[in-house]
């Protein structure tokens, strides 16, 4: 089944697009084809145990699939995937006298 996953900008330096296409009943399936064409692509978004990190957040249709079934949601045709790792930012850099 073909589904649409759309990756942000720290993925995209291993897809080499912001939209790909995957196949996959479930959205763990989807995450493995993904993978398996993007070597690299499932260790940058979950650990050895298989389990995405924390830090990352998967919508399927615009719903967080940790609401859904998590990696067993399932998936078809038409269907709407987005990967969004969490960025992180530095803080504002401390100016003369203290102030911020």
């Amino acid at each position: 089944m073909a589904v649409e996953v759309r990756v942000t900008s720290t993925l995209r330096n291993l897809v080499g697009e912001k939209m790909v296409q995957g196949h996959g009943a479930t959205v763990g399936e989807l995450l493995e084809d993904l993978d398996a064409r993007y070597p690299g692509f499932r260790a940058q978004i979950s650990g050895k145990d298989g389990q995405l990190h924390r830090f990352v957040n998967v919508y399927l249709n615009d719903e967080d699939i940790r609401y859904l079934q998590a990696l067993d949601t399932p998936v078809k045709p038409g269907d709407v995937a987005s990967i969004l790792p969490a960025l992180a930012g530095g803080g504002l850099p401390a100016l003369a006298g203290g102030a911020r």
